[in-house]
């Protein structure tokens, strides 16, 4: 962990928050909303609430891991990683605790409004995804620690923020009366589906790299991660393969699905995506995986931009 010394509390709840993993939460609102314009479903109210949810679901999450990772004995002096403020000392338990109930609260709140215009799909999807959140290292059986964390982020992080960003706006637009439930015709599409495969594989990047970085101690600790469990070499192509899928998507909107060729602009950061596999596939400490990790995080908020902005630019234009 990295040193402690000299932190100030705002900075010490600023390093609980985790706002170098936020990417994950925005990004796939950020496509979610452009594919929206694209499509002519674009709705701007349901578009906040829905980024301003996932962001407080993300950030009560980052809380939670904190929290759990403490009391649960995964977070030790060996870790590689950010320094965790309930292991580190820097916030009492209870704390961070509160702090955690109390953003899932603000969140619910935001929900509120998403659930009257969503109906019984955005109920479960909200409760679902906080629930996954608190169970990830907390409960009986943290997930998290069975090699689940993977599959956890690519659907929540990937399909159910994308296709969820993309329900509340079309179902405003098409004029559905609220709190409907089931999933009306036009509300989820295929290309809101693929467009969540392809945040999900690189939110799930990140988590991958993390876990390369930790899976020594992770082992060390009991925490069964994905990594831990494959190993180096199959954990590399798990990230090498979730990269392809990302860039994947764009060339099936464009070939199979008629989207303008301006949806292929998130190819321009495959330089980024190779200097970043570079790293993961060469490296196992700290001192290169910690940069990496947050040039991935980096990496989905630049895919992200270039997809909107793909999708987006020939309807505006």
């Amino acid at each position: 962990m990295t040193a402690t010394a000299d932190v100030t509390r705002r900075q010490a709840w600023l390093m609980a928050a985790r706002p170098q993993t936020l990417p994950a939460g925005g990004a796939p609102v950020v496509i979610g909303v452009a594919l929206a314009g694209a499509d002519g479903v674009f709705a701007p109210l349901p578009a906040v609430a829905a980024l301003v949810g996932a962001l407080l679901i993300q950030i009560g999450t980052n809380f939670a891991n904190d929290y759990y990772d403490a009391v649960n004995g995964a977070d030790t002096d060996d870790r590689e990683g950010f320094t965790r403020v309930t292991a580190g000392g820097l916030i009492d338990p209870p704390e961070v605790k509160r702090a955690m109930i109390g953003t899932y609260l603000l969140a619910v709140v935001v929900g509120f409004y998403l659930v009257y215009i969503g109906g019984v799909p955005i109920l479960v999807v909200g409760l679902s995804s906080i629930v996954a959140g608190l169970l990830y290292t907390g409960g009986p059986y943290p997930y998290g620690y069975y090699g689940l964390g993977d599959l956890f982020v690519f659907v929540y992080f990937g399909l159910v923020a994308v296709t969820g960003t993309y329900y509340v706006q079309a179902i405003t637009t098409l004029g559905v009366d609220p709190f409907v439930t089931t999933i009306p015709a036009g509300t989820v599409t295929a290309a809101s589906v693929l467009a969540g495969i392809a945040a999900g594989a690189l939110s799930t990047c990140i988590l991958v790299v993390n876990n390369i970085r930790d899976r020594e101690t992770d082992a060390e600790a009991g925490k069964r991660t994905l990594a831990v469990l494959l190993g180096y070499r199959l954990s590399r192509v798990e990230f090498c393969g979730l990269l392809a899928t990302a860039y994947t998507v764009p060339v099936v909107l464009w070939v199979w699905l008629s989207y303008h060729p301006a949806v292929l602009l998130p190819l321009l950061s495959l330089p980024l995506a190779a200097s970043v596999a570079s790293v993961v596939l060469t490296e196992r400490d700290g001192d290169a995986l910690n940069p990496a990790l947050e040039q991935t995080g980096q990496l989905l908020a630049v895919f992200a931009l270039l997809f909107g902005v793909g999708l987006v630019a020939p309807v505006v234009i």
